[in-house]
């Protein structure tokens, strides 16, 4: 019998709760606004990183061109494995500090776009840094990143890096949630990355 996605990002939560960082997947108001948010005839490579259940993954699919690339990268080995039996098509990895090289192992050196659910503030200093750099210099120049998050803990950070074009704010999320979207500025290339050891 196939686990409700409710209760399986509940359990993905309860085991640990840092990575997952909600008790409850994105609302269909979150994935809306995401989707919303990308320029989708532009997109021929993307990227989501911690697609838990896939409730945004689902209305993404809906919008990306037949030719288009897509990676996810999911750290709970249930939810990961939820999602390879409902997008085969697509391609998997569990850990997001090896961005970069993970995409480059697929011929692929620079993504359109990332769409980011990580819990940040849940993350050690060292993991945050690298994790963003790696997003940055897996982005083309001009690329972006559509990230979301239940603070405003990551603006300062993001002005740091990328251009920001817009923060939006969800109230009717549970929780209330916040979608920054950053653009790669245009004449920026590949950054220096250190990634951390896998788990």
């Amino acid at each position: 019998m196939k686990t409700s996605e409710p209760l399986l990002f509940l359990q993905g939560f309860l085991k640990n709760p840092k990575r997952v960082g909600s008790v409850l997947p994105s609302s269909k108001s979150l994935a809306k606004k995401i989707v919303q948010s990308v320029r989708w005839d532009e997109i021929r490579t993307i990227a989501e990183l911690g697609p838990g259940t896939g409730a945004i993954t689902r209305v993404m699919r809906a919008q990306l061109p037949k030719s288009a690339t897509v990676f996810l990268f999911e750290r709970d080995p249930k939810m990961r494995s939820n999602l390879k039996k409902t997008y085969p098509e697509f391609m998997f990895h569990s850990n997001a500090s090896y961005l970069l090289k993970r995409i480059n192992q697929e011929h692929v050196h620079q993504l359109d776009n990332i769409i980011c659910g990580l819990p940040f503030f849940n993350f050690s200093r060292e993991m945050r840094h690298n994790i963003l750099s790696q997003i940055h210099a897996a982005l083309r120049p001009g690329g972006t990143l559509v990230l979301y998050q239940y603070s405003l803990h990551m603006k300062k950070q993001l002005a740091e890096l990328f251009e920001m074009e817009k923060i939006q704010f969800v109230p009717f999320s549970f929780p209330p949630v916040f979608v920054y979207i950053c653009r790669k500025k245009e004449e920026e290339g590949h950054g220096e990355t250190r990634e951390l050891g896998e788990t």
